[in-house]
């Protein structure tokens, strides 16, 4: 065999060998998820509605979803591997900040079942008609005024933040209910 073509046997072998490399599967994304109550509702600054999940009642609970979403399409899901950033946005009802996040207000435990520990409303029922009033029985409105913000983090990668309102207080609507049951 000549020289010329043993290196281009070597370097066709070596290209197609190496064509198989590098297509391992990883993870592309992670997805942040609730199962239990959601609504849809807007905030009170004005902005478009959105989608976003509701604590309700005092002990009320809300199982947290982490899923690494792979390169190949495949899904895992790793909620009992990932660890959480939460942070509080807006005011409770009444205007008041809301509370820091932790073990007395709503923690996510290791399986991520996040807990109202903590008395809180982060709904209004908006009046509406002319004049605006409240209706009775109530036709709900409800507007957020505040949510915690959280972020799953698996392997230094973040999902998407998911906003949780939480209704485990009195609320202003004329059942004394605060957010979407």
């Amino acid at each position: 065999m000549k020289p010329i073509n043993f290196l281009a046997v070597v370097v066709i072998t070596l290209s197609l060998i190496l064509s198989g490399c590098g297509t391992s599967d990883y993870v592309q994304s992670i997805t942040l998820s609730a199962t239990g109550a959601s609504s849809s509702a807007s905030s009170s600054s004005g902005s478009s509605s959105q989608t976003f999940f509701n604590l309700v009642g005092i002990d009320g609970t809300l199982q947290l979803v982490a899923t690494a979403n792979y390169h190949s399409g495949k899904t895992v899901v790793v909620t009992n591997s990932v660890t959480y950033n939460v942070t509080p946005t807006g005011t409770d009802a009444s205007g008041a900040a809301l509370p820091a996040y932790g073990p007395t207000t709503i923690p996510i435990n290791s399986t991520g079942l996040m807990t109202a520990e903590v008395a809180l409303c982060t709904w209004i029922d908006v009046p509406s008609g002319s004049p605006p009033v409240l209706p009775t029985p109530p036709k709900y409105n409800w507007e957020y005024t505040g949510y915690y913000q959280t972020v799953a983090v698996y392997n230094g990668m973040q999902s998407q933040p998911v906003a949780i309102g939480v209704g485990s207080a009195a609320g202003n609507a004329p059942d004394g209910t605060c957010g979407p049951q």
